[in-house]
């Protein structure tokens, strides 16, 4: 069966927050300075933000026997609170997964309280966070939660990309990224490298018109910068079933020529 709307709920939920409060304005550095320069991610790096982790589990205060559990595994930007505020939140806001409106908690702090009173006996919460990818300019953050509610199959995860633009102090969402008018563009080329995905994916490859009624093409606007091209992240049961995981899709810099903005492709 099919995921219900979580994966939308969170999806919109932090669309506000970047759309309404983060988000990057347009402008951005000269023509002649790219955001992503030419070199892997293990040497970018080392020009990037600095991080701390954040490691902690806690059971139910008091609780005896089976009992709820929260697990962090998570990041600090020491002399950048709104980044690591923002994570925070973040992380918090994705645990609403089953809920229609916003969750009555805003932080890690405030979800841990509301979880004690709510959760069932053997119901787990892991909130975790990392950088992907980070150079001197931009630091993408990967949060990921995963929760198991009591007598459940199995868990239920999330994923959520961030993308920092250090200079700013701001998130850059896709409208920030894409040339002016290139929203189809960037879907067609999503569209590309998913059949690609689809033509190396067993499952698909033994049915591939169950599979495409099953589980059709979805857009998406969970992108990551790396120092190859924009990855599309997605949920699980998004466009695969659970046992497939959270598929990630990576479109080259070079089929986006045109489609993001000059700042965003390497020179």
């Amino acid at each position: 069966m099919k995921r219900s709307n979580s994966a939308l709920t969170v999806r919109l939920a932090l669309t506000i927050i970047a759309a309404s409060v983060l988000t990057a304005c347009a402008s951005g550095p000269s023509d002649n300075i790219s955001l992503i320069p030419a070199q892997t991610a293990e040497q970018t790096s080392k020009d990037g933000l600095f991080t701390q982790a954040v490691k902690w589990e806690h059971k139910k205060p008091g609780c005896e026997g089976d009992c709820p559990t929260v697990k962090l595994d998570s990041i600090v930007f020491p002399g950048i609170a709104r980044l690591t505020e923002l994570v925070d939140h973040a992380l918090a806001v994705m645990t609403g997964v089953g809920s229609s409106g916003a969750p009555p908690y805003a932080t890690i702090k405030e979800y841990e309280a509301y979880f004690w009173k709510t959760a069932a006996p053997r119901d787990s919460t892991l909130l975790a966070a990392k950088t992907r990818y980070r150079n001197k300019y931009l630091t993408v953050v990967e949060l990921n939660t995963w929760q198991y509610f009591t007598g459940a199959a199995h868990g239920i995860s999330a994923t959520q990309f961030l993308n920092w633009d250090n200079a700013t102090g701001k998130v850059l969402g896709l409208a920030n990224v894409l040339e002016s008018g290139k929203q189809d563009a960037y879907l067609a080329a999503l569209k590309e490298v998913h059949a690609q995905w689809l033509a190396t994916n067993p499952d698909a490859m033994n049915d591939p018109a169950a599979y495409n009624r099953l589980w059709p093409f979805q857009a998406s606007s969970n992108f990551a910068f790396t120092d190859g091209g924009l990855l599309v992240k997605y949920d699980s049961y998004q466009i695969a079933p659970y046992s497939s995981g959270q598929p990630e899709l990576l479109i080259p810099y070079s089929r986006l020529r045109g489609i993001l903005r000059p700042e965003f492709i390497p020179t």
